[in-house]
């Protein structure tokens, strides 16, 4: 369904008295709009004078007041289809992050309310479809939530809704409560400096070498390092600009690709504070440099069939890798080295713990991160002091290395430019 939200753009208004309509009481409002367009709207069927006065009054006050609905008897199922395909399609940056919502839309929170009028929902309602939601799961019922107060905030911005119904209303008591967008990690989940040591050099004769230390020791996250060109390298200045990652086109169809391409196109990062510029580590440069030397190789080896398309991480012919390339070879280097066998995403976790272990600046950390806020970083990593714990005498020299100290130069700019992590000394 498609709403006119010009509707809303009206410059001045007018409100009739009461009067028959139709063997009943009611009124009528008058919306002025720029172009000299009147629209009327009647609001009609009141059994009595003094209950259509009533309700009159009302209109005026919100029409003062700028919390007036233009729309009436949209239902729940209505807007939240149009809103998902009208406002998140178009906003968000992926198209992961768009299945997300509309997939809680369709399966969580129509079949529930769908069928309710949008200007009937009350804050019972939406505690209620949180306490059904909670039982189903926990994880689920969180983001009902985040999908609730974002699209009742566009509703009632549009002028759809006058009033948040879930505004200030938590999942049920039993539910530890939990900052928007944050994540607990499992500390038997993250590896110690040694196993990390052991994973890279593992690693250095397997395809994922360089996706490996992208991860680990600069935190980048899974699409952004199959997105990373040699192009990003300031190679006198030792730094790599994060600026593409790798994924789906919002709209896009497999058949408008090239075959086995669709989920490997150019898209924009997270978010905007996930374009950043990283200093690299003399190991990761070393390793970019000796990555560089296989490209020309390949691509003068196969001159016609080479796709020239400048990622670091790519195949003999060019491709760029896709998001689970990684998976089967890094599932295997755990298991054959005796790793725990933890997520891909704990290394990028355990590269921001060893940074915070030593009171490192959490807006600095975030900016390293990608983060959007510094909060984030904190709540998702800065509750951990137990990490690594058992070999913290090991990691305190790593550390010390890590973050140097520079007195003369301005704090924040020191720990975001002159991080270097001298990995070769402790891969000898």
């Amino acid at each position: 369904m498609k709403f006119d939200l010009s509707l809303q753009r009206y410059v001045e208004w007018e409100v009739s008295n009461v009067l028959m309509i139709k063997g009943k009481y009611g009124y009528r409002v008058f919306l002025k709009y720029m172009d000299g367009t009147v629209r009327t709207q009647q609001k009609a069927g009141f059994e009595t004078e003094k209950e259509a006065n009533a309700a009159r009054d009302k209109t005026v006050g919100e029409l003062y007041s700028g919390t007036y609905v233009v729309y009436a008897n949209i239902r729940v199922k209505e807007f939240m289809e149009f809103w998902v395909e009208e406002d998140i399609r178009n906003r968000v940056g992926s198209n992961e992050t768009y299945k997300t919502y509309s997939g809680i839309v369709h399966l969580h929170i129509i079949p529930i309310l769908g069928s309710r009028q949008m200007g009937d929902i009350t804050r019972g309602d939406v505690q209620k479809l949180y306490n059904v939601k909670t039982e189903y799961s926990i994880s689920v019922a969180r983001l009902v939530k985040t999908v609730m107060n974002v699209s009742m905030r566009y509703a009632v911005d549009k002028k759809i809704i006058s009033v948040n119904p879930a505004e200030g209303i938590n999942l049920p008591k039993k539910v530890e409560k939990k900052q928007y967008h944050t994540r607990n990690i499992d500390t038997q989940k993250t590896l110690s400096l040694e196993q990390i040591q052991i994973l890279l050099e593992a690693s250095r004769n397997t395809p994922i070498h360089m996706q490996i230390l992208l991860n680990v020791l600069m935190g980048l996250r899974r699409c952004e390092i199959n997105g990373v060109k040699y192009s990003d390298i300031d190679y006198i200045n030792r730094t790599l600009t994060v600026q593409r990652q790798l994924g789906t086109r919002i709209n896009s169809k497999k058949e408008d690709s090239p075959r086995k391409m669709c989920g490997r196109q150019e898209v924009r990062l997270k978010t905007p504070s996930s374009y950043r510029t990283l200093p690299i580590p003399d190991y990761v440069f070393e390793a970019i440099l000796e990555q560089r030397k296989i490209y020309e190789k390949n691509r003068s080896r196969r001159n016609s069939q080479f796709l020239d398309s400048d990622y670091i991480c790519c195949s003999n012919y060019g491709k760029p890798r896709s998001k689970d390339f990684h998976w089967k070879y890094y599932k295997k280097l755990l298991s054959e080295n005796g790793l725990p066998d933890i997520r891909w995403h704990d290394l990028r976790s355990t590269f921001c713990t060893l940074l915070l272990k030593n009171n490192f600046n959490p807006k600095a950390i975030s900016k390293l991160m990608g983060h959007a806020k510094e909060l984030i970083t904190m709540d998702v990593y800065g509750d951990n002091r137990g990490i690594i714990a058992d070999c913290v005498d090991e990691l305190q020299p790593f550390i010390d290395e890590v973050i140097p100290s520079h007195e003369t130069e301005d704090k924040l700019r020191t720990e975001l430019i002159d991080v270097v992590i001298p990995v070769e000394d402790y891969l000898k």
